[in-house]
This record gives structure tokens, C-alpha cells and sequence, in this order.
């Protein structure tokens, strides 16, 4: 987050602020100023006056009735952070009365702030409190709007602010994300009367968006954690394979199959294609899903894309999942797709990956590390695919598996000749 600092260490405050306040006038205007504004700033007040912003005639700012803000902290995600993002602006404690800590959601509007009651009775007076839509849009050039706007860090400083109103105030904001999905949540911002902006804030507000995000991966973890107990009873009256996820699809647990990190949202009386298991139904219990192969499931349909770096992808469901694979693998896959329902032996598939028969062992590994990755669509005794899946080979512009690239390039002796003689399938 560093570089996005408003004012240089060591500056006179009171006489930087007066330039500024000097600047804005000039380039609002249209006139000429020696001071230009910061790029950032620049490309801000330029939307801020295409929306029909006029510096000293603030907008009536809008505000959310309590019920609406408190069911808005509800829903946030943020609502687990707040008070450690509390105790984080409190860590300035020379400086802490002359600060207010606000917290917005991803639509700006203002949930959280905390802080000295003398700087928030003046922001009060700027309709910059509690359920106020806090967005370019609404209130012109501030760090809580624009940070929003710029997907990034932002500190104004006096006469950056597009509204002549907010010219004695400071402000630093940077976006807070989700940890696990990456999605806006929301924005942290420091804000005081001008004058006061002490070094460390934007120090402080970065510190203080990694700890946020850092509990709230701490926060995920626990409620996998959690999940997985809860589900302890239920996993022991399963037999086969099956998987427990929260209602995110995040997973906390795994039997008898090596799963993703994170499948498909589930939904009840819906079926979910996970790799491994195939079409799974889904049982609610708790505050997740029990995932488990469905014994009347219809056939799973896959594909290995030979088109180029090999990839295979299960069709028909709504995990849209795929994995690249690798060129032994890929091999593997589709000597067991040529062999049929037959399929082969480890001895056979010794003697058409390596020549010769002498290399059971080596297959057998192969096979056990492809297994990992798709579970049930293999078969064994003899090696195939199985019965509850359907395999087809896309090929890109080559009409003949045998004229694809993957073939013509395949160092495995049985391939070639497997595909020169089978039809495609």
C-alpha cells in the first residue's frame, strides 16, 4: 500500500493546506495554479464533475433509517473485524482522540465509526455518519468514494477533497477483500480534522486491512473447524466416500477421496458433480452439506481435451470442474478410453506405456496418483474406466486421434499403435 501518501514527511501542514485549498479553487474554475493536483486526484474530480458536483453546494446526503444500517451490519462479513479494527487505531494513543475510525461496506455506505466524540460530532455536521452513502456520486472527492472507485488505497488531504465543506479534514481509506473469494467487502478509513494528520495513519490503515483479512481467514478456518466436529456423528454411520462443506462450498472434510479445497455451492433436491465421486446428492445438517455419490445417479459425463496441454473436464454438472493434467496421465487416460469396457492390466499397461512388462510397479503408482484426482471414474481389476462414467477425447483440428499432436509427439511405444487400429471413439 505505500505511495499513496497525500503529504510528504516534515510538511508544514497549515501552509501546505492553504496551497491546496488555493489550488482547487483555481483548477475548479478552469484557471491556472502553480500546485496540480495529483493524478488520482485529477481523475476523481473530473468524474466527480461530469456527475454535476459543485464544490461549495453539498449534495443533501442521504441516510439510511437504523433498521436499514443494522440489518446491513448483520449481513457484513466485516461485523467479525470491527472491534479488532478498533483496537488497532486505539494503538495510537498519543494521537487517538484526534481520530475517527469509519467502516463502509462495498456500496459505501458508512456501518462502523468509532472514535473521539468531539471529531465525530464535526463530521456530523458533514452528514458523514452512520447510514450515509459515502460515494464520489454522493459527496464528491473523499478517500472512502474514490477508494471505492480506484479499487485501491487512498489518502486526501485538505483542498483534495472535491467539497470545499471537507477541506479541514484528512482521510486515508483502502478496500478490505474477502480472504477466500477475493470480493470487495468493504472499506476502512481514518479520518480527523486536517491539521492533525499524523504519520503513522497510513501505516495504521494498511496494518490494519491485513489484520482484518487475516482474522477473517481465521474466522473461515474456525467455522471449518467447527463443521468437521459437528459432522463426526454423521461421517460415522457413512459408508463409502463422501465429503462435508459449508454452505459456501468451502470444504472441511473429506473421506475416501482426495477433494478440491472448494466444489460447487449445494442446494438441496440438487445434484453436484464432484470429481472423484461423480453425481453426489446433498444433505443439509447444520451449518453445511453432507455430499455423498448418488447410487441412482445417471452416467457422469467427462471429456480429456487433447486439443493441447492435456485437460480433462467433467460435463453436465454445475461444479464446472477441470484439472490439466499430466502427459503420463493424459496417456493412461486414454489407452483405458481405447481399451473399452475391458480395459487392462498392469501388465498390459506396462507394455504399452514402457515396452515391456517389467514396470508394474511404476504403473501401479501412475495409476494410484491419477486415481487421487478422479476416484470412482477408474476401475480396477482390470484398469478402466468406469461403468458410471462416460469418457469422449476432443482433438482440436485433427480429424483422427492418431493425427493429433499429443499422438504424433507420445513417446509411449502401445499408444500409436493402439491408435492406428482402433476407431475413434
Amino acid at each position: 500500500m505505500g505511495g499513496f501518501n497525500a503529504v510528504e514527511p516534515g510538511t508544514d501542514l497549515s501552509g501546505y493546506a492553504r496551497e491546496l485549498i488555493r489550488m482547487h479553487g483555481a483548477v475548479i474554475a478552469g484557471g491556472r495554479s502553480p500546485l496540480r493536483p495529483r493524478p488520482l486526484v485529477a481523475r476523481s474530480w473530473s468524474r466527480v464533475l461530469a456527475a454535476g458536483l459543485v464544490p461549495d453546494q453539498p449534495r443533501t446526503r442521504s441516510v439510511l433509517a437504523v433498521d436499514d444500517v443494522e440489518r446491513r451490519r448483520r449481513e457484513s462479513t466485516l461485523t467479525a473485524v470491527v472491534e479488532d479494527l478498533t483496537e488497532a487505531v486505539a494503538s495510537l494513543a498519543d494521537t487517538a482522540a484526534q481520530l475517527m475510525l469509519v467502516v463502509a461496506d462495498a456500496e459505501g455506505v458508512v456501518l462502523w465509526r468509532h472514535g473521539s466524540a468531539k471529531v465525530r460530532h464535526q463530521a456530523d455536521t458533514l452528514g458523514f455518519r452512520e447510514g450515509a452513502r459515502w460515494t464520489e456520486n454522493a459527496v464528491g472527492t473523499n478517500a472512502i468514494g474514490t477508494a471505492l472507485t480506484e479499487a485501491a488505497p487512498v489518502q486526501l488531504f485538505s483542498g483534495e477533497h472535491f467539497e470545499q465543506f471537507q477541506h479541514p479534514w484528512h482521510c486515508t481509506a483502502a478496500p478490505i477483500h474477502d480472504p477466500r473469494t477475493g470480493d470487495l467487502l468493504g472499506i476502512v478509513d481514518i479520518s480527523g480534522p486536517a491539521l492533525t494528520l499524523h504519520p503513522a495513519v497510513t501505516a495504521l490503515v494498511a496494518t490494519s486491512v491485513r489484520l482484518a483479512e487475516a482474522q477473517l481467514w481465521r474466522h473461515h478456518e474456525h467455522r471449518l473447524a467447527r463443521l468437521r466436529t459437528a459432522a463426526g456423528p454423521a461421517l460415522a454411520t457413512v459408508t463409502g466416500p463422501a465429503v462435508v462443506v459449508d454452505d459456501d462450498g468451502w470444504v472441511a472434510h473429506a473421506v475416501g477421496v482426495a477433494a478440491a479445497r472448494r466444489v460447487a455451492v449445494p442446494h438441496a433436491g440438487a445434484a453436484i458433480t464432484l470429481p472423484g465421486l461423480g453425481v453426489c446428492v446433498a444433505e443439509q445438517f447444520g451449518d453445511g452439506w453432507l455430499l455423498r455419490p448418488d447410487a441412482r445417479a445417471r452416467v457422469t459425463q467427462w471429456e480429456l481435451d487433447l486439443s493441447g496441454p492435456p485437460m480433462l473436464r467433467a460435463l453436465g454438472g454445475e461444479s464446472g470442474w477441470r484439472t490439466a493434467l499430466s502427459a503420463r496421465h493424459a496417456e493412461i487416460l486414454l489407452l483405458l478410453h481405447l481399451s473399452g469396457r475391458h480395459g487392462m492390466t498392469v501388465l498390459q499397461l506396462s507394455e504399452a506405456l514402457y515396452g515391456d512388462p517389467d514396470h508394474a510397479v511404476a504403473v501401479r503408482a501412475e495409476v494410484s496418483r491419477l486415481r487421487r484426482v478422479l476416484g470412482s471414474v477408474l476401475a480396477s481389476r482390470p484398469y478402466r474406466i468406469a461403468e458410471s462414467a462416460s469418457l469422449t477425447v476432443a482433438l482440436g483440428a485433427a480429424e483422427r486421434l492418431a493425427e493429433s499432436d499429443f499422438v504424433r509427439h507420445t513417446a509411449t511405444p502401445g499408444l500409436r499403435a493402439r491408435c492406428a487400429t482402433d476407431a475413434e471413439r
